[in-house]
């Protein structure tokens, strides 16, 4: 592996990808790296019935949820590395991927939630999806893992 000079953190703001963010960080300073931050927000119209059911307006309702992305990307502290923060719309891991190859990233880092196996069987895992269809090595990070060893 070359040394990454774009990496990219997938954040969904729970404590395991502040994790992964930290983690990303440390990697961004030692190798001198770009540090790219990106929140998918999911695509609503794959989810439009729940939304529909309450009577919400999706237009106004994705706007408030881009806009809430924003405000917690740009509240972030990267401290002084060359940086950027992105949102995108879709389905996650897709989103995660399509960034990857589009901003010529060489390492995504990455939390996972470390799920029962029922519900990864129901749901699956973003984080393995995106080791296995990434073009990019993946370093993941996991739920509640060490920082001393």
């Amino acid at each position: 592996m070359t040394t990454p000079k774009t990496i990219l953190v997938p954040i969904d703001f729970s404590e395991t990808s502040e994790h992964a963010l930290a983690c990303a960080q440390s990697f961004a300073q030692t190798f001198g790296a770009t540090l790219h931050v990106l929140h998918v927000i999911p695509d609503p119209h794959s989810q439009a019935w729940s939304i529909e059911a309450t009577g919400m307006n999706l237009g106004s309702l994705m706007e408030t949820w881009e806009s809430d992305a924003k405000e917690r990307l740009d509240r972030l502290e990267l401290g002084d590395l060359p940086s950027e923060r992105a949102t995108r719309v879709g389905q996650p891991y897709r989103e995660i991927i399509r960034y990857a190859d589009t901003h010529n990233v060489g390492l995504i880092v990455m939390g996972t939630h470390g799920r029962g196996a029922i519900e990864h069987m129901l749901l699956g895992s973003v984080a393995e999806k995106v080791v296995r269809t990434a073009p990019c090595p993946v370093l993941t990070v996991r739920q509640g893992a060490s920082e001393e060893g």
